[in-house]
């Protein structure tokens, strides 16, 4: 990989929370085809990478029989030309991998699980298909589909997560992809994130955020709960 390739935004050197009882690294790439209102990522949507990923290799050879995994998040990290090859060096290092993706590109996707360079997926359902424009500014649900579906024939790894604020999504929002989720044959927990406020969000969303009723949520497939 060349020194010239930025395309790392920033690297978290260590969290125990981001990938499912494993001890990782996050590697954040810069950029994302979205723009959701409630992102708290704004500078690594509109940001340039500062990092080459030779240098993230580097760094993670100094955490070999320290970490067990690394997160590739962003941004939208799969949209990157060079991932699938990130991924091959990282594999050969003994490194566990999870992606973190809205789903949007469902080639890669398949790739990389097709070649064993993926072990765990979080994916973003944003919001059901009449309000995915107005939440994203993107247009490619059937993309996003193209991806819950595939994971889910293959019956991969994976989590469905949903980030909650009460301008964008209530609870009918929230219980018309439950009950898609159900109807794909979704066998694993549904993670409802509740937003936390950060003052220099995309939409400049209010710190008000009234809590979704769970007495209101379909209990159809395992709901499961954060920052909450």
């Amino acid at each position: 990989m060349s020194k010239s390739d930025l395309s790392l935004y920033d690297i978290t050197k260590f969290t125990a929370i981001d990938y499912p009882n494993h001890l990782a690294t996050i590697f954040w790439f810069a950029g994302c085809n979205m723009r959701c209102d409630y992102c708290y990522n704004k500078s690594i949507v509109f940001g340039n990478g500062k990092i080459s990923q030779q240098e993230a290799i580097d760094f993670l050879k100094t955490r070999i029989n320290l970490l067990e995994g690394v997160v590739l998040s962003g941004g939208e990290c799969t949209l990157n030309p060079n991932i699938f090859k990130l991924c091959q060096e990282i594999k050969s290092l003994g490194f566990k991998i999870k992606i973190d993706t809205n789903g949007t590109n469902p080639k890669m996707i398949k790739k990389l699980i097709k070649n064993s360079l993926v072990d765990f997926i979080s994916l973003d359902y944003k919001a059901p298909n009449e309000k995915f424009y107005q939440i994203t500014k993107n247009r490619n649900f059937s993309d996003f589909e193209k991806t819950l579906k595939y994971l889910i024939k293959k019956e991969f790894d994976f989590e469905v997560r949903t980030t909650i604020h009460s301008q964008l999504l209530n609870e009918d929002d929230i219980n018309k992809i439950i009950k898609d989720l159900f109807k794909k044959g979704y066998k694993n927990s549904y993670f409802l994130q509740n937003f936390i406020y950060d003052n220099d969000t995309i939409g400049n969303i209010s710190q008000k955020n009234k809590k979704v009723s769970k007495e209101k949520i379909l209990n159809i497939i395992d709901v499961k709960y954060r920052n909450y």
